[in-house]
């Protein structure tokens, strides 16, 4: 059954008399020779004449293998974000000899209808010594658009296939990371006025140990959202006359920066949930400085593993017309798995843990709200900034970085670019509304809903 997916083209070629070799190739019927003069309704190959003096005998065994991946099962590249053209792989041997860098490149014409928008085609070949189980490159390959396909042209013989990346327009792109740094740095400003609008709660009112501890969570909270925004400003700033050593420190400075953007929400996350499922559960010995050593201290474990195994360097980020718009100081395309666990998957399971603890603050919010202090000052516009404040705080608009993959993810990416930059201003206008200017009575607030809930529980 898994041959039903590979058909093979055998030919004796003659080294006396060197020609060039045009071959037609589709999915469904295989490879077969043309004529030069026949119109090609499917995909075409052509082997200059070139290639035939690499050959130290008088025939060569030309073989032309086109394979159908999916049923076959091979050529599974990890982390792979393009899709294969209709799963097929051509594979193109002349001899015995490996053939490379040729003057008179092979070209492959792979045909296909127009492409959706926001899909860029690139010409890419089997790289065995890529990774530890191979992966697609495209060193040695140029591509070129045509009106019925794409056309490839490769210096040497291999694996090919046409890879179909989601991308985006350079308009789009350049309006995205205009955004980006003027948002950040807007973030940076907002971040400064809440970490100071915290401290001057935390000097000048008396605060019980609940609301203190709460306060200086968020404040090392808006720390990291700081440092972030910051990195990023560098980031973009720097790292095009970056040195390769410079840019390394900074890769991991700026992914430090975010694991612990997101270890905070993860904690923020734990401490609402000892607060609302815990009776007196924040009652814990040195109970602010383990929480530091946490939020400080794992992600510069992770930047130390992934930095020792060589993650960081210089990052492209380019449009569907492969034209560079920016260079990064980032996480390097050869290690996207380290990107993969260490960001995706670990913000993953923050987020579905902080939507549970979403979910309990609200349930024990509209489960008390009949009762004494909670109800007094209950006002609708007040509990929607709550609300939207938790949300931000917990991290879940980061989660819309999960709907930014594929050919209509550019008003998501708008979105998610928007809200992120301005997260810092949302946290600062929800600390405003829940702590000022009744900080002793703060009515309707967090702090009462939870002294309220305590007191329901230990009466029962």
């Amino acid at each position: 059954s898994r041959l039903a997916g590979l058909k093979m083209l055998l030919l004796n070629i003659i080294r006396a008399v060197p020609r060039d070799l045009y071959i037609a190739f589709s999915p469904t019927q295989g490879p077969r020779v043309l004529n030069r003069t026949e119109k090609e309704q499917e995909g075409r190959i052509h082997l200059p004449r070139e290639i035939f003096q690499f050959l130290r005998s008088r025939t060569a065994r030309v073989v032309v293998m086109v394979l159908n991946i999916q049923q076959l099962g091979m050529f599974k590249e990890v982390n792979q974000t393009g899709q294969v053209l209709d799963d097929t792989v051509v594979g193109i041997t002349v001899g015995e000899t490996n053939i490379s860098g040729l003057q008179d490149p092979v070209q492959l014409t792979f045909a296909h209808r127009q492409l959706p928008h926001g899909i860029t085609p690139q010409c890419v070949f089997w790289d065995s010594s890529k990774g530890q189980t191979g992966g697609w490159s495209s060193s040695g390959c140029a591509t070129q658009p045509t009106d019925k396909g794409t056309l490839c042209s490769c210096d040497h013989l291999t694996f090919f296939t046409l890879l179909l990346n989601p991308a985006l327009d350079g308009s789009t792109a350049q309006a995205l990371m205009a955004v980006a740094t003027s948002g950040c740095g807007i973030a940076v400003a907002f971040s400064i006025f809440t970490m100071a609008f915290c401290i001057f709660l935390r000097c000048r009112c008396r605060l019980e140990d609940t609301l203190r501890i709460n306060l200086e969570l968020h404040m090392n909270l808006m720390g990291s959202l700081f440092l972030l925004n910051l990195a990023f400003l560098l980031n973009s700033g720097l790292s095009g006359g970056t040195q390769p050593g410079g840019c390394k420190v900074l890769a991991g400075f700026t992914h430090y920066c975010l694991l612990c953007c997101f270890t905070w929400m993860a904690i923020e996350g734990c401490h609402l949930y000892l607060l609302f499922v815990k009776v007196l559960g924040t009652y814990i010995h040195h109970y602010l400085l383990k929480l530091c050593l946490v939020g400080w201290g794992f992600p510069a474990l992770v930047v130390g593993i992934a930095g020792a195994i060589g993650s960081y360097g210089e990052y492209s980020i380019q449009t569907m017309e492969q034209q560079v718009i920016a260079h990064l100081c980032w996480i390097t395309s050869k290690y996207l798995l380290v990107h993969y666990v260490t960001n995706c998957v670990y913000f993953g399971l923050i987020f579905l843990f902080n939507v549970a603890v979403f979910g309990v603050v609200i349930h024990k919010s509209c489960y008390l709200k009949g009762t004494g202090p909670v109800q007094r000052d209950r006002k609708a516009w007040k509990v929607a900034l709550v609300a939207m404040g938790l949300f931000c705080l917990l991290g879940c608009t980061w989660a819309l970085a999960f709907l930014t993959y594929g050919t209509s993810s550019a008003p998501v990416l708008h979105i998610f670019t928007v809200l992120n930059s301005f997260q810092g201003i949302f946290i600062l206008i929800w600390l405003v509304v829940l702590y000022y200017p009744k900080t002793k009575e703060t009515a309707g607030s967090l702090s009462n809903i939870i002294r309220q809930d305590k007191t329901t529980r230990v009466s029962q």
